[in-house]
C-alpha cells in the first residue's frame, strides 16, 4: 500500500516528526524574535529568505494531529505543539483555528482563546494588511470550528457524537446548534453545566465529557 511506503522524517531524541529533512539545521529562533516592522514576513522578506528560515505559515505537522488525532496520545500532541507553535507565523487564515482547537484540547485555554480571536478578527483587524483584496472565507469557517470543535470539544468517536466543553475565562457561556444524522441538537455551555437538547429528529445517545447521555 502507498501509505506503508510513505516516509515521515522523525527525530528520536526530540521524539517529534520533522517538518522536513534538515529542519533542525535551521536557526530555530522563535517567531517572537522577528521585529514587528517585518511582519507579515511574506510582505517584507524574499521567498529565498523565507524558505531558508524555520518559520511555518500555518499548521503543517500539527495539521496531521488535527486530522488523525485518534492516532496520537495527548503527550505526543503536547510535544509537537510546544515545538512547532513558537515557529509558526500564522500568516494564513487556515492557521489560527487549527491551533485554537489543539490548544483547547491541551487545556491551554489562554492560547486557545487568543487564536480564536485571531481567526474571528482576522479581517476586522486586518492582521495581514490585505483585507483590501477581499475577506477570508476560511477564517469565517475557522471561527465556527474554534467554538464548536475547540471550546465545544465536538468530535465523532466511533460513530457517536461527542462533546468535551471548555469555557474561555472571558465568557459566561456559549451556545451552538448542529445537525447530525437527521437530528437537530442545541448545545448550551455554561459555567455550572452543559445542556444538550434535541430540537428535532429521533432520540440519540451522545457523549458528554466521556459519559453517555440520551438526548
Amino acid at each position: 500500500a502507498i501509505a506503508a511506503e510513505m516516509y515521515y522524517p522523525y527525530h528520536q531524541e526530540l521524539n517529534i516528526y520533522l517538518q522536513q529533512d534538515g529542519f533542525l539545521d535551521k536557526d530555530l529562533a522563535p517567531v517572537d524574535q522577528i521585529p514587528k516592522r517585518q511582519r507579515p514576513i511574506n510582505q517584507h522578506w524574499s521567498w529565498d529568505r523565507i524558505l531558508r528560515s524555520p518559520y511555518i505559515k500555518q499548521a503543517d505537522v500539527l495539521q496531521g494531529f488535527y486530522f488523525f488525532e485518534e492516532d496520537f496520545d495527548r503527550e505526543a500532541l503536547a510535544r509537537h505543539f510546544d515545538f512547532y507553535e513558537p515557529l509558526t507565523v500564522h500568516e494564513s487564515s487556515l492557521s489560527p483555528c487549527v491551533h485554537s482547537i489543539l490548544a483547547a484540547k491541551l487545556d491551554k485555554m489562554d492560547q486557545a482563546y487568543a487564536f480564536y480571536l485571531r481567526t474571528a478578527r482576522l479581517d476586522l483587524d486586518d492582521y495581514n494588511h490585505e483585507v483590501h483584496e477581499g475577506c477570508h472565507i476560511t477564517s469565517m469557517a475557522g471561527t465556527w470550528m474554534s467554538i464548536v470543535e475547540g471550546f465545544g470539544g465536538m468530535r465523532v468517536i466511533k460513530g457517536t457524537l461527542s462533546f468535551d466543553p471548555k469555557l474561555p475565562e472571558a465568557w459566561q457561556g456559549f451556545t451552538f446548534k448542529i445537525n447530525f444524522r437527521e437530528r437537530a441538537l442545541k448545545v448550551n455551555v455554561g459555567r455550572e453545566k452543559t445542556e444538550i437538547t434535541r430540537e428535532s429528529g429521533p432520540e440519540c445517545t451522545v457523549l458528554l465529557s466521556g459519559t453517555p447521555i440520551k438526548v
